[in-house]
C-alpha cells in the first residue's frame, strides 16, 4: 500500500505539493471514484488510478539503454548543463539515475534506471565487470603500450590499474584502438594513455558487462533494456 499522492509522485505526474493540490481539486480517481485525499492509500498495481483523465500505471523500476552523447553529462540534474535523464522522454519515474558516468565529452553506452542493486553489482570493484572502449589517440599506438596496459599503469594514484586488454585496430599519426578495463577511476583510460605519453581524442564506450550498445542507437537515442538483455545483466 502507498500514500496516493507519493505513488503520483514517484510516477512523475508532480511534485507532492502539486499533487495534494491537484488532489484535493478532484484531479485525481481511484477505480472511477474521485479521491479527495493526498494521504489515502492505494494498491497501484491492483487499482485503477487515473490522473486528468490518463491511467496512471505503476512501474517499480525502468531500464533504458541510451548512446550518449558528447556535450551532456552523467547527472540527475545540473543548473546550466543538459543532463543523460533530460535526454529520456519517456521515462515514468522520477528517482532514475545513470550507473556509472561517462566524461562530458565522452560518448557511448550508458545504462540509466532505478534499480540500485543492479547498479551496486555493475560499479562494486570486487564485481570486476568489463568495460569496452573503442578511443581515437594522437600518436602511434605500440606493442610496448599493449604490455604496459596488461600489467597495470601508474596513473597517479595509490594503486597501478588493474591489468588491461590492449586491442590496436589501426596504428598511425591517429591510432585506433579497443581497450577492456575492469575499474571506473576517474577520467581512467585518458590517465592511462597519459601515462604512457599520448592523448585521447575521441572516447566511446562500447559495453558494460554482458549489455553491448545497440549500433543502431545515433547519439543521444536510448531506448528500453529488453528482457534478454535485462537477464544477462542479472
Amino acid at each position: 500500500m502507498m500514500r496516493l499522492d507519493k505513488f503520483l509522485s514517484e510516477m512523475g505526474v508532480g511534485t507532492r505539493s502539486e499533487l495534494k493540490k491537484a488532489i484535493r481539486a478532484g484531479a485525481v480517481q481511484i477505480d472511477g471514484r474521485t479521491a479527495l485525499r493526498p494521504e489515502e492509500k492505494v494498491e497501484p498495481e491492483q487499482q485503477e488510478i487515473t490522473y486528468q483523465g490518463k491511467q496512471i500505471g505503476y512501474v517499480q523500476y525502468e531500464y533504458y539503454m541510451l548512446n550518449k552523447p558528447a556535450g551532456v553529462i552523467s547527472a540527475t540534474e545540473d543548473a546550466a548543463a543538459r543532463t543523460v535523464l533530460d535526454l529520456i522522454g519517456t521515462k515514468k519515474r522520477k528517482d532514475l539515475f545513470p550507473v556509472g558516468r561517462l566524461d562530458k565529452d565522452t560518448e557511448g553506452l550508458l545504462l540509466i534506471t532505478n534499480d540500485g542493486d543492479l547498479a551496486h553489482r555493475l560499479l562494486s570493484p570486487k564485481k570486476h565487470v568489463d568495460k569496452v572502449y573503442f578511443a581515437r589517440i594522437a600518436g602511434r599506438v605500440t606493442e610496448e603500450d599493449k604490455e604496459a596496459f596488461a600489467l597495470g599503469v601508474d596513473i597517479g594514484d595509490e594503486k597501478l590499474t588493474l591489468p588491461a586488454k590492449l586491442q590496436i585496430l589501426c596504428s598511425d599519426e591517429v591510432s585506433e584502438i579497443e581497450l577492456t578495463i575492469r575499474e571506473g577511476r576517474f577520467h581512467q583510460v585518458k590517465r592511462m594513455f597519459e601515462a604512457v605519453g599520448k592523448e585521447v581524442i575521441y572516447l566511446k564506450r562500447l559495453s558494460m558487462g554482458q549489455l553491448v550498445l545497440d549500433d543502431s542507437l545515433a547519439a543521444g537515442a536510448y531506448r528500453e533494456l529488453t528482457k534478454e538483455e535485462l537477464n544477462l545483466l542479472c
